[in-house]
């Protein structure tokens, strides 16, 4: 007897589309291109809502993170923070943190989660394991007493220029890999970094020639499109007034 792969009647098929991970996004496109056993293979065999013990060992040698937020309309951002192995520290298997140390004053992905506590961390090995392993969950943005009075025995950063005003402590609700196909290969070269410094021309000054430049100018007319149209007419009506599922 052949076990049919997906559920087989409405009731199964809610009961279904309510236990899956994640988004109706998500869900809604893999209906319409025919991947939901292929997904649902994924999020069986990778997904999972803490950090496993291989885990926990590759962030706690990684030395730069991609960080993901948006603010409560949607409008997202991704940055870099970097640091020597160890700077993103794994508090227990559902609880990671990172330091924000002074930047350029703007705050952005922090004014983000002030906003949205949503966030996506993205960690990527270039020279070794060429791998990536994504972490998303819930975000709180503590300043650096509070953050060592909630977790005490957290060492303080030893290098010069380096002190965190605040830290980002994420409760991860979703840990999963990022394939090697496309990564590509780097090798590490040796740097002096320049912690803490506020010289433009060590952090990189107006390398891209803004300054000078009007801030805002005209743009051509562009006809805006609702974010569903992209996809067949049953998916599209699917998701039209639809809760996101995280």
């Amino acid at each position: 007897m052949t076990v049919p792969e997906h559920p087989t009647n409405d009731v199964e098929t809610a009961e279904h589309a309510v236990h899956r991970p994640g988004s109706s996004g998500e869900h809604a496109l893999q209906g319409e291109l025919g991947s939901v056993a292929r997904a649902d293979r994924f999020y069986d065999d990778q997904l999972r809502d803490r950090l496993l013990p291989r885990m926990i060992e590759f962030v706690g040698r990684m030395e730069m993170a991609f960080v993901a937020t948006a603010d409560a309309h949607g409008e997202c951002d991704s940055s870099l923070r970097a640091g020597p192995p160890g700077f993103v520290r794994v508090l227990d298997d559902h609880t990671l943190a990172y330091p924000e140390y002074r930047g350029n004053g703007v705050y952005a992905s922090l004014g983000n989660l002030v906003e949205n506590p949503h966030i996506g961390l993205l960690m990527v090995d270039f020279t070794d394991s060429l791998i990536g392993l994504h972490v998303n969950g819930r975000a709180r943005v503590m300043d650096d007493d509070a953050f060592r009075a909630t977790f005490p025995g957290q060492a303080r950063d030893r290098a010069a220029g380096r002190r965190a005003e605040r830290w980002v402590v994420v409760e991860v609700e979703e840990a999963y890999i990022h394939c090697r196909k496309h990564i590509p290969r780097m090798e590490r070269v040796t740097r002096r970094r320049e912690w803490g410094t506020d010289d433009p021309g060590r952090k990189g000054g107006d390398f891209f020639g803004a300054k000078g430049t009007p801030q805002r100018a005209p743009r051509p007319p562009r006809r805006r499109f609702p974010s569903t149209t992209h996809l067949g007419a049953g998916s599209a009506r699917a998701l039209r007034g639809r809760p996101h599922s995280r």
